[in-house]
């Protein structure tokens, strides 16, 4: 059961001059210029060019709460988040404010299945016992109204760093830097948690510098942006300008192999080379191994992994990271293949349709899981999903992921709206989002949901399109080519790696493991060349198709290192 995709070309632009001078390629700068970049500035990733972390609204409170904390060496507690996100940013927190020479400074992380997400009331009462002067919260905060009112009564200053949208209201901390936050002047809205709190470090670096508090030598905040590079990427946020910048500056540092201990070793336990390190790899092969703490045990595990001051205990810390994941894994898969029985069921009642928003529930479905099931199953279908477990007796804890043209945090707004006290909680933003509702709201939230679906997605939405960059000319079939392709600039949400399409003929097909394929390819040019199909079905996997489209990705196999060009299948269509 899958949606299979249909293969559309981006609209050709043609690329300014000083463009093509610039990254020294036509063929890069064609890419660049149909992802909206015309400007040859935006293609420089150096860092001279940020923007100014000043223009941070609430910048100038969190600098003289710190400055006041560093003066008189406060307790600081950093509450931080339960995901890849909110674990850079802990570590990244902790490490500068270290070298800052902040000496009384811990961490707590809410562990999801006790505490939920951000600084909640019951959390503040355990950080309440450590006796902080500060609270400063990671990639959370900005919706914990209760929390902070909570935090102020036991005489706790807190400090918010946020990237989510607020609600109408902010809470009442003692400073909030956050991007998203109404009259903030900032240039980018798109910095993930680990950004935020790098801006505010690289601010405070300046205030201390000015005080003449900072040690001799002065800290070096690039140090950190390996961190800030991973937490970007695994938060999938939108990769403007400034984020590529931020992740490209924190990929040349670990190619050159100034990663952290931490880095260092999950790398070595995902089998990735740091020399060739690429953002796909921190969002498919880092991110999930960080991640697992968080789903099915205690991020405390992955913060105290990016703490770590040597390579022997972040190996021993990064091995237990990779048990996890392979936990992770086997749950997944078997949840996954729950679902997918379900969804047959339902088609079969349906009579072969399905609803354009899919609404699942079990009841021993794990809560750390369902969103990456949520995940799978929106890639597979194409359609808005919302997957469900038991949280507590009474209540359900939901995960959604979305595509595009149904808003996932709007929607739960408007079913809240129509359907008053149907969900208990929500939050989230377009692509994603939790909740959480009484256990008797299922079936009318089901249907709830289905009919926004049905409202605001049409036919056409509901076909998955994998979006061209067209075909490749016979010269750039080329290893050289995809090198540069792979590091001159970091892909990733919002900034798609080029995926090229053309006909060719299959010579040869290798089964791989039990869902791979390996091809040999007949180019119209008369070159042949190797691919791969990971997770084949379909047409692909029948000999009887001999030619056919392909869309593909240039891709590099440094099997025995010795690499080669490999095009990397992404789908077939048969002639």
């Amino acid at each position: 059961m899958s949606s299979q995709p249909r293969i559309e070309r981006r609209a050709a632009v043609t690329p300014s001059p000083a463009l093509i001078e610039e990254v020294r390629s036509p063929l890069l700068a064609r890419l660049l210029a149909s992802r909206g970049l015309d400007d040859a500035s935006q293609a420089k990733y150096g860092l001279d060019n940020l923007p100014d972390p000043l223009l941070l609204k609430g910048i100038d409170a969190a600098l003289d709460l710190l400055h006041e904390a560093r003066e008189a060496q406060w307790s600081i507690l950093v509450v931080g988040d339960f995901d890849a996100d909110g674990a850079t940013s802990t570590a990244l927190a902790l490490r500068a404010l270290r070298l800052f020479g902040y000496t009384k400074v811990d961490f707590l992380v809410p562990n999801r299945f006790t505490y939920g997400y951000g600084l909640t009331l019951p959390l503040v009462e355990v950080a309440a016992e450590r006796r902080p002067q500060l609270i400063i919260t990671v990639d959370n905060g900005v919706s914990n109204h209760r929390g902070v009112n909570r935090a102020r009564e036991l005489g706790i200053r807190v400090l918010i760093t946020d990237h989510h949208l607020p609600g109408p209201q902010l809470p009442p901390a003692d400073a909030i830097v956050n991007p998203n936050q109404p009259g903030c002047g900032f240039p980018s809205k798109a910095l993930a948690g680990v950004g935020v709190i790098f801006y505010l470090m690289l601010a405070l670096r300046g205030r201390l510098r000015s005080a003449g508090l900072l040690p001799d030598p002065e800290p070096n905040l690039a140090a950190l942006l390996d961190l800030v590079a991973l937490g970007t990427i695994a938060d999938v946020v939108p990769l403007d300008h400034l984020n590529r910048t931020l992740v490209q500056q924190g990929l040349l540092r670990m190619r050159k192999g100034h990663a952290s201990p931490g880095l260092q070793a999950l790398c070595e336990v995902a089998r990735r080379d740091s020399k060739h390190l690429l953002s796909g790899d921190l969002g498919f092969a880092i991110g999930p191994r960080l991640n697992a703490a968080g789903r099915l045990d205690d991020m405390a595990l992955g913060i105290r992994c990016l703490l770590a001051d040597n390579l022997t205990q972040a190996r021993q810390l990064a091995e237990r990271l990779d048990t996890l994941n392979k936990q992770r894994r086997e749950i997944e898969q078997g949840m996954q293949e729950e679902a997918l029985h379900a969804l047959e069921q339902l088609r079969h009642r349906l009579d072969g349709d399905l609803p354009n928003g899919l609404v699942l529930l079990d009841p021993s479905w794990h809560q750390g899981v369902i969103g990456i099931l949520a995940s799978r199953i929106k890639e597979r279908l194409h359609r808005p999903v919302a997957i469900l477990t038991q949280e507590s007796e009474g209540i359900l804890r939901g995960s959604c992921r979305s595509i595009p043209g149904f808003h996932m945090r709007d929607a739960l707004e408007r079913i809240e709206s129509r359907h008053p006290g149907l969900i208990a909680r929500f939050g989230g933003h377009a692509m994603a989002a939790g909740l959480s509702l009484p256990e008797e709201n299922f079936k009318p939230f089901a249907l709830a949901f289905a009919e926004l679906a049905e409202e605001w997605l049409s036919p056409e939405q509901l076909d998955a399109v994998l979006l061209s960059d067209g075909p490749l000319a016979a010269d750039e079939y080329e290893l050289e080519v995809a090198v540069q392709l792979q590091r001159a600039v970091p892909w990733g949400q919002a900034f798609p790696e080029p995926l090229f399409d053309d006909e060719f003929i299959i010579r040869e097909r290798r089964a791989v493991g039990e869902r791979h394929l390996r091809l040999q390819l007949l180019h119209t040019s008369g070159r042949q060349l190797e691919a791969i199909a990971f997770n084949v079905e379909g047409p692909l996997a029948d000999p009887v198709y001999q030619r056919g489209r392909f869309a593909f990705r240039l891709g590099v196999n440094r099997y025995w290192n010795e690499p080669r060009l490999q095009l990397m299948v992404e789908a077939f269509l048969p002639n």
